[in-house]
């Protein structure tokens, strides 16, 4: 009798597991799936106006954070992007104003990430929109492999209130996510799909 293979269960196998779904899309789906992503978003995190909200610029087949920019704006947010100091280190947060141009700036890897100018001030967000290669019902993402935004949330929640929002395509779903201590769980998940609230644990 044929063995089936083993659905994956580390990191690497999950993560290109939910990467292979994410890059079948189409153009017109994942056009589609971003505005109503962007819409379900907004309804999870209610009134914006004068928080400071980071988004992140896609990379790749990222899902499009442009809709829900336009939104947030809208809503009388200031959007920010989050910028790479250095390996090891936890992000920092430069205001992305309307109209200004994004300059490449060190990535996690070899891709040069968009970011705002380096004279744009520095801000510390209320809300985190975070980047996902997949994620879970309990909150569980995968980031890339880099920990920038674990470190980043530990720090930004040892002083503050924060809401950690993951945002990517419904697809990128998984059964579960293998957590280490050092994982900080999402807040919520907003997708295509709707919103995920994660129950504590």
């Amino acid at each position: 009798m044929p063995q089936c293979p083993l659905p994956p269960t580390d990191k690497a196998g999950l993560r290109g597991e939910a990467l292979a779904r994410r890059n079948a899309l189409t153009p017109e789906a994942r056009a589609a799936a971003a505005e109503i992503a962007a819409g379900h978003a907004m309804e999870w995190l209610g009134e914006v106006c004068g928080e400071v909200v980071s988004v992140f610029a896609p990379i790749g087949s990222e899902i499009a954070t442009a809709p829900l920019v336009e939104r947030l704006r809208a809503g009388g947010a200031q959007v920010a992007l989050p910028v790479v100091l250095e390996p090891g280190k936890p992000l920092m947060f430069r205001l992305w104003e309307p109209g200004v141009a994004l300059e490449p700036s060190r990535g996690p890897g070899r891709f040069a990430i968009p970011a705002p100018p380096e004279g744009a001030p520095a801000v510390t967000p209320d809300v985190l929109v975070v980047p996902l290669a997949g994620f879970d019902a309990r909150g569980h993402r995968l980031g890339y492999g880099a920990g920038f935004y674990d470190r980043t949330l530990a720090l930004l929640r040892r002083v503050k209130r924060i809401e950690a929002v993951g945002y990517a395509f419904a697809v990128q779903e998984l059964p579960a996510v293998p957590d280490e201590p050092h994982d900080e769980r999402l807040d919520a998940i907003a997708t295509d799909g709707g919103i995920i609230r994660p129950a504590e644990e």
